[in-house]
């Protein structure tokens, strides 16, 4: 069975039969367990129609499961009088179901989940090996967002923001044993950057090519992490650049400048650069006054000192970071960065074995601590 194929037919299955009037939480069971027959019947007999068989299943795995619900005629009638064939492309209800799990009421660990099972056709054993958490931890989170999602009538325009905000949730969290969240959410962003003609959608998935093409030199063969400044160039990939770019310079052109286009500039004029040394660290600053412009971001203003301090040296970083609060996460890295461009080892070598103690992840923290290391070896 192609499994590529059927994780792009999943979510135009589950909106054909919530467009029919299953519930979301039904619709996504039914699924399920068409796709446990499919992996008995297609290897001997594959179909003509994938998308029509599975359809055709999950409807009767539906109504199987409904034969004592009084209203299970009234949904039987209305199926066999829709206009449109069960193999048809269903953009619409694919897209009704990307604002489905991501909606408002959902927790973001909740819309991510939910996205990664219903748009990404994932089990929920691989969620939760991606996420690192307990099988049925995962399985109660996504029960729980199904059931909060099941009464709600997408009769409204959904928001692209929030789908987007998950999207790129999705895209942060990396990838983990054997499921490749980056690629994911590449993979789902495309998909809806093919259904939806949005500017934002289109800076979304520019960010992601661009960020994604570096992805070969963040890490030596140990583990370890690789600075930007550090990073072998010859390794990025020089395709996904070029795709990145390109469509960035097209959402830009429609004049309607949102966030993602924002930070996929930056992450323009990172790739752009040939070395660490020819950065247009200047124009990286005007786009960082545009992203806090639009978000007010805590993160975009941390960000935007590092960019400060390289583009009107280390002291006007320094001025800029004093200026946010010493609670935001890395703070102390860039407080230790900037006073080490600064000269100050002594007090950069103590922020960065500081910062080690507050890293996230063993990937930052050892990074971190051997920073602090070196210059502790020096002095």
């Amino acid at each position: 069975m192609d499994e590529a194929l059927v994780r792009d037919l999943i979510p135009g299955v589950i909106g054909v039969l919530v467009r029919r009037g299953a519930s979301f939480a039904e619709a996504e069971d039914a699924v399920q367990d068409a796709l446990v027959e499919a992996l008995r019947a297609w290897p001997d007999d594959p179909p003509r129609d994938p998308k029509g068989w599975l359809v055709t299943v999950a409807w009767r795995k539906f109504l199987d499961g409904e034969r004592a619900d009084v209203a299970r005629r009234n949904r039987e009638v209305r199926a066999e009088h829709e206009a449109v064939p069960a193999a048809s492309p269903s953009v619409d209800d694919t897209l009704r179901l990307y604002f489905l799990c991501a909606h408002p009421s959902l927790t973001p660990a909740s819309a991510t989940a939910l996205t990664l099972r219903a748009m990404g056709g994932l089990t929920t054993r691989q969620i939760a090996r991606a996420y690192l958490v307990p099988e049925p931890t995962m399985a109660q989170r996504i029960s729980r967002a199904k059931r909060s999602v099941s009464g709600v009538r997408l009769d409204q325009p959904g928001d692209v923001a929030t789908v987007l905000r998950v999207l790129y949730l999705v895209f942060n969290e990396g990838y983990s044993g054997d499921v490749d969240l980056a690629a994911e959410a590449i993979r789902l962003t495309r998909q809806l950057a093919r259904m939806l003609d949005h500017e934002e959608v289109a800076g979304l998935l520019a960010l992601m090519l661009l960020h994604h093409a570096r992805r070969p030199a963040r890490t030596r063969e140990d583990g370890r992490l690789v600075s930007l400044a550090q990073q072998d160039r010859t390794r990025w990939d020089t395709q996904l650049i070029a795709e990145g770019v390109d469509m960035l310079q097209r959402a830009l052109a429609r004049d309607r400048l949102g966030e993602f286009q924002a930070q996929a500039a930056i992450a323009a004029l990172h790739a752009d650069a040939q070395t660490a040394g020819e950065t247009d660290w200047v124009q990286i600053v005007e786009w960082y006054d545009e992203l806090v412009r639009l978000t007010d971001s805590p993160v975009a203003r941390l960000n935007r000192a590092v960019a400060v301090g390289e583009a009107d040296g280390p002291r006007a970083g320094l001025a800029a970071l004093a200026e946010l609060d010493p609670a935001l996460p890395r703070h102390t890295a860039v407080a230790a960065y900037l006073h080490e461009r600064d000269g100050d080892m002594v007090a950069a070598a103590r922020l960065y074995a500081e910062a080690a103690r507050l890293a996230s992840n063993t990937a930052e923290r050892d990074h971190l601590t051997l920073q602090a290391a070196r210059l502790n070896a020096a002095t």
